[in-house]
């Protein structure tokens, strides 16, 4: 048996349990209820059927109760056990009453099964879980039991694995040791050789380059006396060339203060010569435009001093607006 089978039995039993509860309850309601309905008052009849419902209720709850407390493995003392005996003492006189009142002894026997069977029935479910919850313990105490011994075995075998690992790697370990030890006197050894070998070779070199490092140091003397000549001679050339630009932009300036002048001195003459007997023409007109536009003149004024409309001006005006930024940028 193992513990599918156990919760199987368990599964079976309840189910069992349950179905004569059922039929026991539902034949004691049938049976109950004449005898209640005979010796109650008539109109109180409709109440016949409240307590057989009560009483097997109270078989209900023992029966629930017991089969939780079996489960667990509790023992829920005397109380109940009376309450046991008390419920099926009373659904069985409740059954056999009406028989037992008028001699009806094969009456009895018939109404009195569904009773007992299920008074024994609940004793017998409550040995049957007891019972099967012991023997549940069973399996899980021997399952837990095996679950130990099979994890210590495996912690012994991991713990011997573990020693052999340990024993294998300070072999190793040992056996890289002496290698290296091996390995690095070897290496001091022909070190220790190479370096005999490089110091001779260096002091053969010394000898020998000491010639070569003076000769190469006059030789460097002279690169530097020949770098320092060329820097000063270009150091010369680039202020020569610094003086000449600097004269040059010099002469730019006056130049261009100069021309700046004339073109004052017409704008002024433009302006001072006032507005002409008659309209001039289109050059001389568009150049003293340019004149006041240039000295902040108005439009109105300048259109009087070129004899010309003040939509013409006001034209040439918005052009040398137009054409403003343009030489700003061009200036810049």
């Amino acid at each position: 048996m193992n513990d599918v089978h156990v919760r199987s039995a368990e599964r079976a039993l309840s189910a069992g349990m349950w179905l004569i509860v059922s039929g026991a309850m539902l034949y004691s309601v049938l049976t109950v209820t004449p005898l209640m309905a005979a010796h109650t008052a008539p109109e109180w009849r409709w109440t016949a059927p409240i307590l057989p419902l009560v009483v097997d209720a109270a078989v209900v709850i023992v029966v629930r109760l017991d089969s939780v407390l079996a489960r667990l493995g509790g023992q829920g003392g005397p109380w109940p056990v009376a309450l046991r005996w008390m419920t099926g003492a009373m659904t069985l006189a409740l059954n056999v009453g009406a028989s037992a009142l008028v001699g009806d002894l094969v009456g009895v026997a018939v109404h009195s099964v569904a009773p007992l069977l299920l008074i024994v029935t609940a004793e017998a479910g409550l040995a049957y879980r007891r019972a099967l919850t012991a023997a549940v313990r069973g399996l899980e105490e021997q399952e837990r039991a095996d679950r130990d011994a099979r994890q210590q075995a495996a912690e012994r075998r991991e713990e011997v694995r573990q020693q052999r690992v340990r024993e294998r790697r300070d072999h190793e370990a040992q056996l890289a040791r002496e290698q290296r030890e091996h390995e690095t006197r070897l290496l001091r050894e022909e070190a220790e050789r190479q370096e005999r070998v490089r110091r001779e070779e260096r002091e053969r070199v010394d000898a020998a380059g000491r010639a070569e490092r003076e000769a190469r140091e006059r030789r460097e003397h002279e690169r530097e006396q020949q770098q320092l000549e060329r820097e000063r001679l270009e150091r010369q050339a680039a202020q020569k060339r610094e003086l000449e630009a600097r004269e040059r932009g010099e002469r730019e300036r006056r130049e261009r203060e100069r021309e700046q002048e004339r073109i004052e001195r017409e704008r002024a003459e433009l302006l001072a010569a006032g507005p002409p007997p008659e309209k001039l023409s289109e050059d001389r007109a568009r150049a003293v435009v340019q004149a006041a536009f240039a000295a902040g003149l108005a439009v109105r004024v300048a259109a009087e001093l070129s004899g010309w409309s003040v939509g013409w001006a006001s034209a040439r005006y918005q052009e040398h607006r137009d054409s403003a930024p343009a030489l700003e940028g061009a200036a810049s």
